[in-house]
């Protein structure tokens, strides 16, 4: 009964727009004050504080700030530049550019809305210069965008890890093949589309002639700093050099120094700022940790995680079923909740009895992350649809429907995902 009542009152909440923070607070002192369970008041602030006090949780603002001191210094356009010398002149190879793009941002920043923001102010208007329809180009990065929050380094996935406890590096790996997978499926939409409603095939040869007029060696110079960051990343953290915590401190400074000496594209003036917009930007997130750790330990004294496993082992009795299921439900709140406070709150709660019926814990943690990646670009509340259609100066629903066949094109990719487990555990298992 306790159980329930956390739940019952936390959903209410939620379904009074009741921020996630408070209605998490408001449900762990429901069955305190009125069943004398869930723990006490003191050790509820107790836990409160605890879930802010943690080093892993520094991870998140600093990939953060990292992200805002790229999409400052430029470095998307950097990235697209090379990546359109390569692709730009074949049939939808623009289009295919943004979407590498978006694959390699999403290596640096972290975040789907900062990927989204930094990848599509640059793209939308280039794409809209050479014809493309600029509702569709805002659709594009609305989904591509999503990409961010697939590829490592992950803000979702440093949550996952500190929600349930699973190494933050073997998630980062998991994340690498869908992630380029769902690339790959989003690029021969965009092929596709472009061959069959036309291009204008003129005016496109002639930018990309342009853009490649230098030669390839001075292109790729000037991109090297941009394309080295991620390496650095991914590489001193697989290596052993850092942890993914202090990985995140190496990508805030060498954004600064590419940002700042290499490219001169921002001002020592400038970074006060962007320390601010990371502040505002984590400051909400901060509180749904801290809120998440009390909410846990409520959720474990009520015993309402072990009520979830065994509602979910007496009635699912294979593992791609449950998945299965619990795919549609991540799909769902997707569309509703924002991907961090959906993975604080599910995570812990699912993950025992999803390893009970042998779903393994990185591969649930790639499915979740890929699921709530499409509530990005879907309506009511994805946060990706709204920052592009800012950007291309469109209605969200107007950038919602161009979405739709990128979004199929994702769901495609994400079934294989879900029903083919090694396409998430292969790199992990490999580097044990």
């Amino acid at each position: 009964m306790a159980a329930l009542l956390v739940f019952i009152v936390f959903l209410v909440c939620i379904a009074g727009s009741v921020p996630i923070g408070v209605s998490m607070i408001v449900g762990s002192f429901a069955p305190i004050f009125s069943m004398g369970k869930g723990g006490s008041i003191e050790q509820l602030l107790n836990n409160t504080f605890s879930g802010a006090n943690s080093t892993p949780i520094l991870a998140v603002p600093l990939f953060i700030l990292g992200g805002v001191i790229m999409a400052e210094g430029g470095i998307s356009r950097k990235l697209f530049n090379f990546f359109a010398y390569f692709v730009g002149k074949i049939p939808g190879g623009v289009p295919c550019a943004v979407i590498l793009t978006c694959l390699f941002y999403g290596a640096i920043s972290g975040s789907g809305p900062a990927t989204t923001a930094a990848v599509g102010a640059m793209c939308i208007p280039f794409m809209i210069d050479l014809g493309y329809n600029k509702t569709w180009a805002a659709g594009l990065i609305s989904v591509a965008g999503g990409l961010g929050v697939i590829i490592p380094p992950s803000i979702p996935f440093v949550l996952y890890s500190l929600a349930t406890g699973v190494s933050t590096g073997a998630l980062f790996l998991g994340g690498v093949i869908p992630g380029i997978m769902i690339g790959v499926f989003l690029m021969v939409y965009a092929v596709f589309y472009c061959v069959t409603k036309g291009e204008d095939r003129t005016l496109i040869r002639a930018k990309m002639d342009e853009l490649g007029s230098n030669g390839f060696m001075p292109l790729f110079l000037e991109s090297l700093p941009a394309l080295l960051c991620p390496v650095i990343i991914l590489g001193g953290i697989y290596t052993g050099f850092f942890t993914p915590t202090e990985a995140a401190v190496v990508s805030v400074f060498y954004a600064i120094l590419v940002s700042l000496f290499v490219y001169k594209s921002i001002k020592v003036s400038d970074l006060m700022g962007f320390l601010t917009a990371s502040v505002k930007t984590y400051g909400g997130l901060a509180f749904v940790l801290a809120f998440a750790t009390a909410f846990g330990r409520v959720l474990s004294l009520t015993k309402a995680t072990k009520v979830v496993e065994k509602f979910i082992l007496g009635n699912f009795h294979t593992g791609w079923s449950a998945l299965a299921v619990c795919a549609i439900i991540f799909l769902i709140l997707g569309m509703v909740m924002d991907t961090g406070p959906a993975i604080i709150i599910l995570a812990p709660v699912l993950l025992p009895a999803m390893e009970e019926l042998g779903v393994d814990p990185v591969h649930f943690g790639v499915v979740l992350v890929c699921c709530l990646s499409i509530g990005l670009a879907t309506p009511p509340f994805g946060l990706d649809m709204f920052v592009a259609g800012n950007i291309s100066g469109d209605q969200p629903m107007s950038v919602a429907r161009k979405s739709v066949p990128f979004i199929i094109a994702f769901l495609i990719a994400l079934v294989l995902i879900v029903f083919v487990p090694t396409i998430s555990t292969f790199l992990p298992n490999l580097l044990k």
